[in-house]
């Protein structure tokens, strides 16, 4: 399986006017425009997926949004609590093992630090490694059978900066 992980773009601050609580935080222009150039970095990689997997915070299904629109995928989108900030990694685990074929490559889109937390314990068994997911960042997992203990392969991490360069 190939799973790839993208940190939601820049949003406004909680606590901004209107904003009362996490989960509603959308994302600014700012953050839009640079997701735009994540998306063309993306298509230049040549990239695709089976599955999209959000979490269902405004933010995170906002970048989907932009990143299934520029791939014509918004059919193979599912939002899912499994990918909120505080979700437990091992439950996203159960979660994908029970799809039924399993996909063959799925992008989650998602939250810090959950992200650098899945990265740790897939990479290296514990979620102790450090790891800095950039707001809008991509990361390319490459695994054999997925588990939630040391089961896969950091093939990249990108910058939303080194993706500006690609697209």
């Amino acid at each position: 399986m190939n799973l790839y992980l993208l940190r939601h773009g820049i949003a406004v601050d909680l606590g901004t006017p209107g904003i009362l609580n996490d989960a509603d935080r959308p994302l600014t222009a700012k953050g839009e425009q640079k997701l735009e150039e994540v998306a063309r970095a993306m298509a230049a990689l040549e990239l695709s997926f089976d599955l999209i997997l959000s979490s269902p915070y405004l933010r995170a299904r906002q970048t989907t949004a932009i990143i299934a629109k520029a791939f014509s995928a918004r059919k193979r989108i599912e939002f899912t609590d499994a990918l909120t900030p505080g979700a437990s990694p091992r439950k996203l685990v159960e979660l994908l093992n029970h799809r039924q074929p399993l996909p063959e490559s799925v992008l989650l889109s998602s939250h810090e630090p959950f992200l650098s937390t899945l990265i740790s314990l897939l990479v290296c068994g514990d979620t102790h490694a450090s790891v800095v997911m950039k707001k809008g960042g991509l990361c390319k997992l490459t695994i054999e059978s997925l588990k939630p203990a040391r089961c896969a392969s950091l093939d990249w991490l990108l910058t939303p900066k080194a993706m500006a360069l690609m697209a």
